[in-house]
């Protein structure tokens, strides 16, 4: 059985409340547990406790899992002094606590995944698990036919030791691709056309794994994933 919990810190982990803010709350007469009232903010409460905040029930907070549609300048940290981030477009109880699987740079756009499982994070992002990444690419010059066989054995960017992964190119139009790589070294879908001679003008994240982005999710807009796309992670 779970070790019992103080009241502020039990609060503070199912909302966006500090513990300072808790024990203000509690000390307000604003909390309640099983029904009654509770000041003390350092009173044990068990996990099965059904704790109310302003006659709210506070539900046990599980892993998260969302699927997030960036825009462009938002940047993929929790934090930035100078720009908005996508947790800037997250409206969830502790988001602070969520992290990144799966960064976008501040220019691309398209599907992030945001959790608190740490586990699950970590197979989409770990070099282990080679969790795919499919994006749509906008280009400066047209693509040439020898782009596809190039990219599939590997290529050498600039001051790398070794080869990329082999990646799969699809010639959608003159100089319109989708590219879907194995792995994510940095900036690694620009530098490996800039290889080719190319410049990326437009460069959209569709996939991750398993996972497409919804069709449905206007830019800046989320939704929580569904079961089947949890799984295929944990697969």
């Amino acid at each position: 059985m779970a070790s019992p919990t103080r009241l502020d810190k039990a609060v503070s982990q199912v909302t966006d409340l500090s513990r300072s803010d808790a024990k203000r709350a509690a000390k307000a007469q604003r909390i309640s547990v099983n029904g009654e009232v509770v000041t003390d903010p350092a009173a044990k409460v068990q996990a099965s406790d059904a704790l109310c905040l302003d006659g709210e029930l506070l539900l046990k907070p599980g892993p998260r899992y969302i699927m997030l549609n960036k825009p462009l300048g938002y940047v993929s940290a929790t934090k930035d002094p100078e720009h908005p981030t996508v947790l800037d477009l997250i409206d969830e109880p502790n988001k602070g606590r969520l992290h990144i699987a799966g960064r976008l740079d501040i220019d691309t756009t398209g599907l992030v995944l945001l959790t608190d499982d740490g586990q699950w994070s970590h197979k989409v992002t770990s070099p282990t698990y080679h969790c795919e990444k499919t994006y749509y690419v906008q280009l400066t010059d047209r693509i040439e036919e020898v782009a596809v066989a190039k990219l599939a054995r590997g290529i050498w960017l600039k001051n790398e030791k070794r080869r990329t992964k082999p990646a799969r190119l699809e010639i959608l139009f003159a100089n319109e691709v989708r590219i879907t790589i194995g792995e994510g070294r940095y900036h690694q879908v620009k530098r490996m056309f800039a290889a080719l001679g190319n410049k990326v003008l437009v460069l959209h994240r569709e996939k991750i794994g398993d996972i497409p982005l919804d069709e449905g999710l206007r830019e800046g807009e989320y939704r929580l994933l569904a079961p089947d796309e949890i799984a295929s992670v944990k697969k």
